[in-house]
């Protein structure tokens, strides 16, 4: 039993021990919170843990470890202080791995902490998915299911396999995710944070433990994007057993399996966790065939009580191929048409971290990481402006090369500190250092149908396109960052935040051009060469609040500037149809949070907010014409944005809620729904046909909506969404005009008609062996979500129909 007590002005501390019940040993890193306060502890590894500040009387405790029982528990502390042991159950590893993870939280969606490891998240709107307690299709990464919990994202839907992740919202492109700062375990994870934002690999739904998202305000600690934070939080080695291993095996629809296989385990000081998974299918339109592999190692060492060591390895590639984009008339008469049986894609993506978690004392911790890609991806095929026009294997195709090599460090400490009696707070600051090199080619492929990488000479046969660059694109990046919560009482904080950010861009190569004569002989070949170099640095600032009249109810609010700078595909891509500004400046603007967020008894957990996002110097695309009457696209800085709304979520336990619940767990039933309700306009453009109008990708209405039941070891969900009309570019412009020639229609910018989805899927688990079953697009709705520029395109690219699947898996 520990000793020692004091009191300071009314205030007198608890010490404790918490033990492994059955085994006596001590449980270390466990988090002891007192309920209706701000006070929190960890033990060490004794077990050990002190609560200091604390007013004599009844107090409510909840204790909270991995890979053991959630505890609350009621204890009362003298004028003389107190202390008191604990006994935490360990966790079942069988069956009851899934009704624990429904104890620490009921429902399908949760927040972040207002601080977790060395990041601040007071006041920010956040959102928490555990793929665990979903009942859904986890085998194909279907964000539809996965992400339907959170409020106002628009999912482009174009690969059966869920190769990549596009996700936006608030009228950010949901291309790639490049408006969010996607990392893996806290690193980046994207092509080139500054220069080519975008995000060719997505870890795998059944490695994942927790997808964090947390809206603009992010940008003060991960960046200065408009789109906040997106971290997939991978899962951990198993920390109570030598080997444990885990084997899924899916089929589907159309040719789809899906192997997914980890093991994990700790020895003594050294734990590991690893994954290997191989996803193949044949697509449900024709020539969409795609093979991919992905592997995953981590690896952690607990080299003193308070310092931990970590490396992490990610590798992932796959071809596939890519059966173009479709226009208007080629959809409504057959959606699953393609006249594209040359067109390839490849990606090879290596990541690297080393990382380091030091424990200063029991309120500072410092952590360090450093990071790596070496990555490329590799586009070929034919791509005519008119995606009517038939293809020729004699002719030479488009191929684009990319490649990647970027080097990045981070350090963060926090520090929770005491302000005099009644005031206490949490400092973060920390830096980052960011070098980023891509090199970026296009030219001319080799004729024929094979996935053939190289580059040909144009002299060798006649192509659709007559443009070709090489660039190199060497990116630095310097920041310094530093966020505080001031806590006035138990129920009022506010969180002021600083980023100074330093990025130099330069780009340096050369573009040019073929010109042909009607026998197909160059006449010209004219090649300019280009350096641009472009340094600034500027400070951003934000400010969060929080109010708190109960422990279950929470008032919050949030303001932070936002930044985005200009990336190497605004500044040079050669394209038939596309017209890029010379003098693209940056984006700049804001995002706003005002919110009411909580739980009622076990019953609901709801998040009400209304949000503002303002763009200065948006980039984006409109319809214009050249001389010669051809239909073109212009990229450059299109206007001022304003964009408000109004998201929604909301939970419900169905059983609690009509008092049926028997304290058995045997019967489980929840329902849940979100909408966002936007107005999204240009408020100010030097194009008169862009004032006014709706900004792109933003639909009015974006509701979700579903229910999660159970008896016993069977689960069921089913789940509808449905997005309203919303448009492709800026001037709002109809579908594509048809022109006299029957195969002129570029279909790339237009409508993106309103559409609704069904979901269903089922689950049955025993013991060791788990059995699931999903039917995506229930109704059969023949629908699509985007109309591709380019790649993978270029014009409309169909979704995928009623699908089904059908996982099996063990656990040992």
């Amino acid at each position: 039993m520990l000793t020692g007590t004091a009191v300071v002005a009314q205030q007198v501390s608890l010490q404790g021990r918490v033990r492994e019940a059955g085994k006596g040993q001590p449980v270390s890193g466990c988090e002891v919170y007192v309920r209706g306060s701000r006070q929190i502890a960890r033990t060490d590894s004794a077990g050990v843990f002190t609560l200091n500040r604390l007013a004599p009387g009844r107090l409510q405790l909840q204790l909270s470890s991995i890979g053991h029982e959630p505890l609350r528990t009621e204890v009362k502390v003298s004028a003389e202080g107190g202390e008191v042991d604990f006994e935490l159950t360990r966790r079942e590893r069988q069956l009851r791995e899934v009704v624990v993870a429904a104890q620490q939280t009921k429902f399908g969606q949760t927040r972040l902490r207002e601080v977790e490891g060395t990041a601040i998240f007071a006041a920010k709107k956040s959102e928490v998915i555990i793929p665990d307690n979903l009942v859904a299709n986890l085998a194909t990464n279907n964000a539809r299911q996965v992400y339907s919990r959170v409020a106002g994202l628009n999912i482009w839907e174009s690969d059966q396999g869920g190769l990549q992740l596009s996700i936006g919202g608030r009228g950010l492109d949901p291309n790639r995710t490049a408006n969010f700062n996607v990392r893996q375990n806290g690193y980046d994870i994207s092509a080139d944070a500054l220069g080519y934002p975008e995000s060719y690999y997505t870890p795998p739904t059944e490695a994942i433990k927790r997808i964090q998202l947390v809206r603009g305000a992010a940008s003060l600690q991960y960046g200065t994007q408009f789109g906040g934070l997106l971290n997939f939080e991978l899962r951990q080695p198993e920390p109570d057993k030598t080997v444990s291993v885990v084997s899924r095996q899916s089929v589907g629809s159309y040719g789809f399996f899906n192997s997914f296989n980890s093991v994990s385990g700790t020895v003594k000081k050294l734990s590991y966790y690893g994954f290997a998974q191989y996803k193949r299918g044949d697509g449900w339109r024709l020539n969409s065939h795609f093979d991919s592999k992905t592997a995953y190692a981590d690896v952690r060492y607990q080299l003193t009580e308070n310092l931990k060591l970590g490396g992490q390895f990610t590798h992932m590639d796959y071809l596939a191929q890519q059966p173009g984009g479709l226009s208007d008339r080629q959809f409504a008469r057959d959606a699953r048409q393609s006249n594209r049986a040359r067109n390839w894609f490849d990606v090879d993506w290596n990541l690297f971290n080393l990382s380091a978690d030091w424990k200063l004392n029991p309120r500072a911790n410092i952590n360090l990481t450093t990071f790596a890609l070496v990555a490329s991806r590799k586009s070929l095929g034919y791509r005519p402006n008119f995606v009517e026009r038939a293809d020729d294997d004699t002719q030479l195709r488009d191929l684009i090369s990319g490649q990647f090599r970027n080097v990045g460090l981070e350090a963060r400490y926090l520090n929770r500190y005491g302000l005099g009696d009644s005031k206490s707070g949490v400092l973060l600051v920390g830096t980052r250092l960011y070098r980023g090199y891509s090199h970026n080619v296009q030219g001319f492929g080799p004729a024929g149908r094979k996935a053939d990488f190289r580059f040909v000479d144009p002299s060798e046969g006649l192509s659709s396109q007559s443009s070709y660059s090489d660039y190199r694109f060497p990116n630095y990046n310097a920041a310094l960052f530093a966020e505080n919560i001031f806590y006035f009482g138990e129920k009022f904080s506010l969180t002021p935040g600083l980023r100074y950010e330093y990025i130099r861009t330069r780009a340096e190569g050369s573009y040019g051009s073929v010109e042909r004569d009607l026998a197909n002989n160059i006449i010209a070949s004219n090649t300019y060469r280009e350096q641009r170099t472009s340094p600034r640095g500027f400070v951003i600032g934000g400010l969060g609040a929080s109010f708190k009249p109960v422990e279950q109810r929470e008032f919050y609010a949030n303001i932070s500037q936002n930044y985005r700078s200009i990336t190497f595909s605004d500044m040079q891509l050669a394209n038939n149809s596309l017209v890029i500004d010379p003098n693209l400046r940056d984006e700049r603007g804001y995002s706003a949070d005002l919110g009411l967020r909580g739980e009622q008894e076990q019953w609901l957990t709801y998040d009400l907010s209304l949000f503002a996002l303002r763009y200065n110097n948006r980039i984006g695309e409109v319809q214009t014409f050249d001389a010669n009457d051809r239909i073109l696209r212009f990229r450059g800085n299109i206007g001022r944005a304003l964009i408000l709304g109004v998201e929604s979520y909301a939970e419900v336990d169905m059983l609690q809620r009509l008092n049926l619940a028997t304290g058995s767990d045997r019967w489980r039933w929840s329902t849940f729904g979100n909408v966002a309700l936007i107005r999204s306009r240009y408020t100010a453009s030097q194009n008169k046909q862009v004032v006014g109008k709706q900004v792109e990708f933003v639909p009015s209405v974006n509701l979700k909506a579903g229910m999660q039941g159970g008896f016993g070891p069977f689960k069921a969900s089913v789940q509808f969404t449905y997005l309203s009309d919303q448009f492709s570019e800026a001037t709002n412009a109809p579908n594509s005009p048809q022109d006299r020639l029957p195969d002129a229609n570029s279909a790339v910018v237009g409508l993106i008609p309103a559409y609704h989805i069904w979901d269903a899927s089922l689950l049955w688990e025993r013991r060791w062996l788990k059995l699931e079953a999903s039917v995506n697009n229930l109704s059969n709705t023949i629908y699509f979500t985007r109309r591709a520029t380019g790649y993978p395109g270029p014009g409309i690219l169909p979704s995928d129909p009623r699908s089904f699947f059908l996982t099996a898996a063990v656990k040992w």
